[in-house]
């Protein structure tokens, strides 16, 4: 099959990116001809791995081109001419390509990959600015809770009145876990067949050893709660004066969190490792007793999560969204409530004081993600999709 990939970013910088590039190479790897279509923006200045490139914005002038981006309309206009694919595989769009190339995409077979929640939410949060989760539609409840500067209102209702009109133009949507789901099928976009990420397999990690180690891999804004993990590594330490953390990303909060770090007085126990790329990073965290996941906001899957089981990692994360559905309470993980410093200092406190357990957890979570999480399943469940869609095209062509 011919089957091109389209994305906001071509570049390794993000899970829905990294996750994009690695079905290319699978797929490749199976005989298909992958390629993938992204603009030319590139975070961190990483290498841009797309097949196809459209013009980007890497800074605040993106904002110029989300709701309409007449060179990704050409561009994939004349990429479907040359490429002629049997299926499109949409991602990400709404940051850089617009709305504009979906009515490009009329008559091709075409699946809407939902990775978050930017197509019902402005913001792609669904939380509101003091951290209650949006119930909403998006819309005038947008202004009222100052979701964003006023001044970018009607730039965002216009992009989403575009998505809107066209979005008809996708066969088939899929979500990266039932919650996901659930939310696009409340706003009309659906119904969604859920595809759960999948994450490539790993040795399993050596047996723990001192001292026991936290980590956490993640932008460092607000909604990943960053400065709630710190707290309660602050709290968890006093069972384990040894223990260390390290904070793999970065992010706008990175200045606050290293000042809430020394404002706790935990000195070279915690790490600011900055951006890692994904080997270096599981090489870092090959020996992590817990892998924390301490989002504020709910998290479509977790994809980090995923890793850290795959790698054998016990996880602790927050209950709500998509993490619920695959890290399981007491067996593969500790789920904690969202915005809750002192549960999650107490979560950790029983890891890092008890190897066995963090152990046992982290052996039932490799066991779980071989069997639930592993890309192999990933990408069976997509080719499948790929071949009924085609299937599906094919049959009225046979009928005539």
């Amino acid at each position: 099959m011919r089957i091109l990939l389209v994305n906001d970013y071509g570049t390794p910088t993000g899970g829905a990116e990294l996750m994009l590039l690695r079905l290319r190479d699978a797929l490749r790897a199976r005989g298909h001809d992958a390629r993938l279509f992204a603009s030319s923006a590139r975070p961190l200045r990483a290498a841009n791995q797309a097949d196809y490139e459209c013009l980007g914005f890497d800074s605040a002038a993106r904002g110029l081109i989300q709701v309409a981006n007449p060179s990704a309309a050409r561009r994939l206009a004349s990429v479907l001419r040359e490429f002629r694919p049997d299926v499109v595989h949409v991602r990400l769009f709404l940051s850089q390509l617009s709305p504009l190339i979906l009515p490009v995409l009329a008559g091709v077979p075409a699946i809407f990959h939902a990775a978050w929640y930017r197509s019902v939410c402005p913001v792609g949060t669904k939380m509101w600015p003091d951290g209650e989760p949006c119930t909403q539609s998006a819309g005038l409840a947008c202004l009222r809770h100052r979701c964003f500067p006023a001044a970018a209102w009607p730039s965002a209702m216009l992009q989403l009145k575009l998505w809107r009109g066209w979005r008809k133009v996708f066969n088939v949507v899929v979500a990266n876990s039932r919650f996901t789901a659930a939310l696009l099928e409340a706003e009309g976009i659906g119904p969604a067949e859920v595809i759960w990420n999948g994450v490539p397999g790993r040795t399993p990690r050596p047996p723990l050893a001192d001292p026991p180690t936290v980590v956490f891999a993640g932008r460092l804004v607000h909604e990943k709660g960053v400065d709630l993990l710190i707290r309660a590594f602050a709290d968890a330490r006093a069972g384990r004066p040894d223990a260390k953390l390290i904070i793999a990303g970065d992010g706008g909060e990175r200045r606050s969190l290293e000042r809430l770090a020394a404002d706790l007085a935990l000195g070279s126990s915690v790490e600011f490792a900055g951006h890692v790329d994904r080997e270096q990073l599981e090489e870092r965290f090959a020996s992590a007793w817990v892998q924390v996941v301490p989002s504020r906001w709910r998290e479509p899957f977790g994809i980090v999560a995923a890793e850290a089981m795959m790698r054998g990692t016990a996880v602790v994360a927050t209950s709500g969204g998509g993490l619920a559905e695959f890290v399981q309470h007491e067996r593969t993980g500790l789920l904690i409530p969202p915005n809750d410093a002192n549960a999650l200092a107490s979560a950790l406190q029983r890891l890092v004081c008890d190897r066995s357990f963090a152990e046992t957890l982290g052996e039932r979570a490799r066991e779980f993600a071989l069997v639930n999480l592993a890309e192999e399943i990933f990408v069976d469940r997509f080719v499948a999709l790929y071949e009924g869609m085609v299937k599906s095209e094919a049959a009225p062509l046979q009928r005539r």
